[in-house]
């Protein structure tokens, strides 16, 4: 493992209103998944051999002092820009000790993953959830895990992750799916749409986030434009085609009928889907205390 120094690690926000988080935290930089669509990939965000994993040195110490100077307690977002439960994290134990340090002075998490590796910190997860609230979002977008094996190489198959949410769920933790991104073309059929749905409520999972489309800028979509030559080479001239070589957001051509067979299957049976409705959710008991704080 190649450690990388870093001034500070747990970050103000930009935007509160996603999934309700007050802070960011990142340990890792670069990301072994090898998800195809990846926007962490970027050229945007300089990350050098983004395939490479790298640990921040001192995350720990790093980590205690930023949570020790936070003015007021709050959510703790991790999984943003590399997953905190990559391999390595079997071993480092950075993500779990770090769990620890957001328990130790009551603050929330919020965790974005495609691992079945985070259901062995459900112990910490649970001890968070007596203070302050608790979140897990595993990423889904394809149904069939010998499409989910295409578009993310490196990860828990699907079905291992539904398993995940369900041991969450058992134990009393907030988790759903993050169905996003939907990629045109492959993903984007009503019959894995309504797959995922009905999986994902059967694991006990209380949301799902989607979105019909991808993003892509430099680099990523050069990358991304290289696996469909590799895995789906019929697709690249019509991605060029329909969406060139210059666009940000990629929508699906299906998204209009997608989002209303969703809506309505979400509210048909019981599955909280936007954004302001689930952070009222895993939120839900905690506000009057968080008050009563300050």
């Amino acid at each position: 493992m190649e450690y990388i120094p870093a001034k500070t690690i747990v970050t103000n926000a930009k935007d509160s209103q996603w999934f309700g988080i007050d802070y960011n935290m990142n340990i890792y930089k670069g990301c072994c998944h090898g998800c195809i669509y990846c926007d962490s990939r970027s050229a945007c965000y300089r990350i050098e051999n983004f395939d490479q994993v790298r640990a921040k040195e001192n995350a720990l110490r790093i980590i205690r002092d930023d949570l020790n100077r936070k003015v007021k307690q709050g959510v703790v977002g991790t999984g943003a820009m590399s997953d905190p439960y990559n391999p390595f994290e079997k071993e480092l134990k950075l993500t779990r000790n770090a769990l620890e340090l957001i328990n130790a002075y009551e603050f929330g998490a919020a965790i974005a993953t495609k691992s079945n590796l985070v259901t062995r910190d459900i112990d910490i997860l649970k001890d968070i959830k007596k203070h302050s609230p608790v979140l897990v979002k595993l990423s889904i977008t394809a149904y069939e895990d010998k499409l989910s094996k295409i578009v993310e190489p490196n990860v828990s198959p699907s079905s291992e992750r539904f398993d995940t949410i369900e041991k969450l769920t058992n134990a009393g933790i907030f988790a759903g799916v993050l169905m996003m991104p939907i990629l045109p073309f492959i993903e984007d059929n009503e019959d894995n749409i309504l797959q995922i749905i009905h999986r994902a409520k059967e694991s006990g999972a209380k949301f799902i986030y989607p979105a019909f489309g991808v993003t892509m800028r430099q680099r990523q979509r050069e990358y991304f434009y290289e696996k469909l030559e590799q895995h789906f080479p019929e697709l690249k001239k019509k991605y060029q085609s329909r969406y060139g070589d210059t666009r940000y957001s990629c929508t699906s051509p299906k998204a209009k009928k997608l989002w209303g067979i969703f809506n309505e299957e979400c509210d048909r049976i019981g599955l909280y889907y936007k954004m302001k409705d689930i952070i009222w959710a895993y939120k839900l008991g905690y506000k009057k205390r968080q008050m009563s704080l300050f």
